[in-house]
């Protein structure tokens, strides 16, 4: 029989992911892997190791062999038919968290204003896309005082968003559908919609390259230049936006100048652009 550090010594992956796979096979912490590294394991345990080892060589995302990624602070499960959450996108959930807590301010001043009775504001988010739940889920948590509504056109994807949520005890209304077509008749409209759509060109050679071989190529590309997801959305947002509402998307590295074009005509005021802790103008936005 082989031990837990014979294992570990013999395997040709980087201590760190034979761990983590080890941990996920054996359903415990890296600390208890540390403190019983001379513990003997069944012929069973080093095969469902191995089987995870080949997938990992074979460039499967770490993500989908251990079934979770963290984000924002939160443990997201995920699996071949979503996204994988990237430490990209929390500058869209930052932003999004700002801007619900400035329009609840404003909700509280305002009813100040018509009244004495203070009532708790209630900010309508709608998340178009949400894959994995990772945007909706997080704000809610950051923002309980929210209504938050997500849309996705995978059932496999709101099956995973709905059990994220479930999991971390977010408060989020699921609608299966694309995009806007999602809501049903006689949906309230929204103080601010985000949204992290396809936007990688088709011809781009990432797509073959890395975790994005393995993730849902709907949920990354558009199949055409990587702006005809995030033009739907600016297009559609007067529709479902309050006066003053606010819109902010996640976008590819070059496609910042693009997406403020199509906020400007579509009639958005305030719109600029944000960067990312790589210092790449990562999402953009503006207010009607």
């Amino acid at each position: 029989m082989t031990c837990v550090r014979e294992l570990l010594k013999a395997t040709l992956l980087p201590r760190l992911e034979a761990q983590m796979l080890l941990q996920q096979v054996l359903n415990v912490s890296r600390s208890w892997l540390v403190a019983h590294d001379t513990d003997l394991l069944d012929e069973s345990c080093v095969a469902r190791f191995r089987a995870l080892e080949l997938r990992r060589q074979a460039g499967e995302p770490m993500a989908y062999l251990v079934g979770v990624r963290e984000f924002m602070g939160h443990d997201f499960q995920v699996g071949p038919g979503v996204l994988i959450p990237r430490p990209d996108t929390e500058v869209l959930v930052e932003t999004a968290v700002a801007c619900i807590r400035l329009l609840a301010a404003e909700q509280t001043r305002q009813q100040g204003a018509v009244n004495m009775v203070r009532q708790q504001p209630s900010v309508r988010v709608l998340d178009l896309g949400t894959g994995s739940g990772a945007i909706a889920v997080s704000v809610a948590l950051a923002c309980p005082q929210a209504c938050v509504t997500a849309t996705d056109a995978s059932l496999q994807a709101l099956e995973v968003a709905r059990t994220n949520a479930r999991n971390l005890g977010a408060a989020v209304t699921f609608h299966a559908g694309s995009w806007y077509d999602a809501l049903p008749p006689g949906t309230d409209l929204f103080d601010l919609i985000v949204s992290n759509p396809p936007y990688i060109r088709a011809d781009d050679p990432h797509l073959t390259q890395g975790d994005l071989r393995f993730e849902p190529v709907g949920a990354l590309t558009d199949g055409h230049d990587g702006l005809t997801a995030l033009k739907a959305i600016i297009g559609g947002a007067n529709a479902w936006l309050k006066p003053g509402g606010a819109l902010w998307l996640e976008h590819g590295w070059d496609q910042a100048a693009a997406v403020r074009e199509q906020l400007v005509k579509a009639g958005f005021n305030r719109v600029e652009s944000l960067t990312d802790l790589a210092g790449i103008e990562r999402i953009s936005g503006g207010y009607l």
